[in-house]
């Protein structure tokens, strides 16, 4: 497609098809549709190339957006996929995940008013239709260099870590609890925003790359140290699944759930899978109350509706403004149903033998520190619930042997890191992504991974050099 001036003048932001909610809750699918390559062309002309590309800066990644936009709408969608890859290792994932509202798309200067270049959905446009097409990543040039690298964790740290080494020449061990590769984006992220034959492929396109797998693997102390003796470095990419406890009176009452075991045992279910500490739940024809206003929150209570829950509500204590989570998350889950109660402050869970409600109080800005709240007197009241989610964030699980190894924590239990390349305090481990940082997003825990991925390739092969 030729370049027009000014063409986001003439041609409107305009998202791939979407379901409609009445539709998209009967099922699981995606609830977005792809572009097709002349609207994917068209709505990629619609940007300005403005020459301080916002967008750029604000990506975690600083994927270089605007190039291969220009990419697409040449219709040179190898180069495009090529570009997208040589920033992002899992750019497809990014596409469909990333909360573009708070990133890239939220700082296009056409969002100034007239309305943002619709950056996440063609990024997902440019690797699912490459892939389709045959496109592969093309290591034929790339010497083998020998070396072999430990990667715990096959999460986006880890697989955006392992996508770098192979790169590298590299040989990637990724090791994993579950079943599967992806850890959340396969397990705790539900399939209508990631559906999980995306992880499927991005496992083939890897394991062509060089990478391989050892699933259903713990790694314990004894594997760890046979790991750190026979390979030449680790990569620790753990994440952060133990879920912050607010000690609410109560939450221990049956038909009390924690967000992430719930969300991973229907991931298990669809799958077809059987884990025996899969958390149980019946949620046809309940009253469902969603404690929490992050993303994890807005998986909940999207998956309740889905679930066939009879009413699902939200329940936040800041304002809709204030909320972790991104807009767009909290629109759909509006317009599949979903109630929210802003302002409003759990006090505790209510239930003799099973759970019944939760007390809540309305809260106010406080005039303490900045956006914290404040109870208002006399305000409380209790919202009546047959099942009570609990999605108040979570921190990182340190192993019991990470000590042994000499891996310093800091206060807060995460890994201690020095730089952004994710070093530790073992020199041949490092670590990346929401061990380190605390619950945060995929594309932080991919940009963690690259660059340690990239850190220890030079650390390896500039020792191999001057053997």
């Amino acid at each position: 497609m030729k370049a027009r001036p000014f063409q986001f003048l003439e041609v409107p932001r305009r998202l791939p098809r979407e379901l409609p909610a009445n539709v998209r809750v009967l099922g699981w699918q995606e609830i977005h549709a792809g572009f097709e390559a002349e609207g994917a062309a068209e709505q990629s002309a619609r940007c300005l190339d403005c020459g301080n590309p916002y967008c750029e800066w604000k990506c975690p990644v600083h994927n270089p957006i605007p190039d291969w936009l220009a990419l697409v709408r040449e219709g040179r969608l190898f180069e495009a996929a090529e570009l997208a890859h040589s920033t992002n290792p899992l750019p497809e994932v990014c596409g469909r995940v990333c909360p573009q509202d708070r990133l890239c798309e939220g700082s296009c200067t056409l969002n100034t008013g007239f309305e943002a270049v619709t950056i996440g959905s063609i990024e997902k446009y440019i690797v699912d239709e490459a892939f389709r097409q045959g496109w592969r990543p093309d290591l034929s040039a790339v010497p083998t260099s020998g070396k072999r690298v430990a990667v715990i964790g096959a999460g986006p740290a880890g697989l955006a870590c392992a996508d770098r080494l192979a790169r590298a020449g590299i040989e990637a061990h990724v090791f994993d609890r579950h079943a599967q590769i992806g850890g959340l984006l396969s397990y705790g992220i539900p399939a209508f925003k990631l559906e999980k034959s995306v992880m499927d492929l991005r496992r083939m396109v890897l394991e062509e790359m060089g990478v391989r797998f050892h699933l259903g693997v713990e790694v314990d102390a004894t594997l760890a140290g046979e790991l750190l003796r026979d390979y030449d470095a680790m990569f620790l990419g753990t994440g952060a699944t133990t879920p912050v406890d607010a000690g609410l009176p109560g939450q221990d009452l049956p038909g009390v759930l924690s967000a992430l075991p719930f969300l991973v045992a229907n991931a298990r279910r669809q799958r077809g899978e059987k884990h025996e500490g899969d958390v149980p739940f019946a949620l046809a024809g309940r009253r469902v109350l969603v404690l929490g206003g992050g993303d994890t929150a807005m998986d909940c209570v999207r998956s309740a509706v889905r679930l066939g829950a009879a009413q699902v509500t939200c329940a936040y204590r800041r304002g809709e403004a204030d909320m972790p989570g991104s807009a767009r998350e909290v629109k759909y889950a509006r317009a599949e149903g979903v109630q929210f109660l802003f302002h409003r402050q759990p006090l505790a869970i209510e239930g003799e033998t099973s759970v019944t409600g939760v007390t809540l109080a309305a809260t106010r800005a406080s005039s303490g520190r900045a956006g914290s709240v404040e109870l208002v007197p006399g305000s409380e009241e209790t919202i009546a619930a047959d099942v009570v989610i609990q999605s108040f964030g979570f921190r990182p699980s340190p192993a019991p042997w990470w000590p042994d190894c000499g891996i310093e924590l800091d206060s807060r239990g995460h890994v201690a890191t020095r730089g952004a390349a994710g070093a530790t305090s073992h020199p041949k481990i490092f670590a990346g992504g929401d061990n380190v940082r605390g619950a945060d997003l995929v594309v932080t825990a991919v940009y963690d991974g690259r660059e340690a991925g990239t850190a220890i390739a030079r650390q390896l092969l500039r020792t191999a050099s001057s053997l």
